[in-house]
């Protein structure tokens, strides 16, 4: 069986999905889909993904989850609006509000982290 043509699910890890899903949906303006006793659940344009509570649970280095958007700038004002605040990383060349572009190609990112330390981007792809 393949899996190149079924639906994917992603999985965001947090210490409480409950308390965390406020943010994924009113800061974020992730549309909310209902929720279990171990997630909360979220519509990412079409792909499903599950907001899971993992007793423990420690934040990794790298990003878990990013977003394609028209207008870089534009989304970092209105995330910024909402107390968003993005990651600059020594030495790696990013401009004030945090964008790195890419040297060799017309993309643009940055980062941020959720409440709970997840590393969370926006890419421009020209």
């Amino acid at each position: 069986m393949s899996l190149a043509h079924t639906k994917a699910i992603t999985f965001v890890l947090t210490p409480d999905h409950k308390r965390a899903s406020a943010w994924y949906r009113d800061v974020l303006g992730l549309t909310y889909q209902g929720e279990d006793q171990f997630a909360a659940t979220f519509d990412l344009a079409g792909t499903r993904m599950r907001l899971t509570s993992v007793q423990g649970f420690t934040p990794g280095a790298h990003t878990v989850l990013g977003w394609a958007v028209p207008d870089i700038r534009a989304a970092i004002a209105a995330l910024k609006a909402k107390g968003v605040e993005f990651l600059v990383y020594p030495g790696f060349g990013q401009d004030a509000d945090g964008v790195w572009s890419a040297p060799d190609r017309d993309v643009k990112i940055c980062w941020f982290n959720d409440p709970d330390g997840n590393n969370l981007s926006l890419t421009e792809m020209n």
